[in-house]
């Protein structure tokens, strides 16, 4: 049985982009690659060759992986107030050194943690999920070390 996958709408939004600009401008762009390297001759000693053929074969991973987490995945859809964490809540936590951050519960199909989009499956998201406002977490970081968390705020 495939895990099940929980997307936000957002998240949702993006993969059906990442999905169409694969589908129509990097397949198109990587076929003229391949037809430009095979015009260099002899393909089994042709390095543009073999680096288009990696390069398609990425993209066609990238498309089938984005088509099977669509065609699986439930839409979150979040109550206009919330009073605990959810996949798909927006949580302002304070840090251990005191710094505030905004962080989006989602997915792993969605994380990124670069933008503050983090998985439920992860260390921090895990122990967020079913809190409320005002609680303390703790959570074993990947170091070891164990961290706390302030939630500040929900929405």
């Amino acid at each position: 049985m495939a895990k099940e996958i929980i997307l936000t709408s957002e998240g949702k939004e993006k993969l059906e982009a990442e999905l169409l600009e694969l589908e129509t401008v990097r397949r198109i762009e990587i076929g003229n690659r391949i037809r430009v390297a095979r015009e260099f001759g002899d393909i089994s000693e042709n390095s543009e060759y073999d680096d288009a053929k990696n390069e398609q074969a990425r993209i066609e991973g990238r498309i089938t992986e984005i088509s099977q987490i669509l065609a699986n995945a439930s839409l979150v859809e979040l109550p206009k107030r919330q009073s605990r964490v959810v996949v798909g809540s927006n949580v302002t936590v304070q840090m251990d050194d005191g710094t505030e951050r905004r962080l989006t519960i989602v997915d792993a199909a969605e994380a990124d943690s670069s933008s503050g989009r983090i998985s439920h499956e992860s260390p921090v998201g895990a122990a967020l999920l079913n809190h409320k406002k005002g609680d303390t977490v703790q959570f074993e970081a990947p170091n070891g070390k164990t961290m706390q968390l302030n939630i500040l705020k929900l929405g």
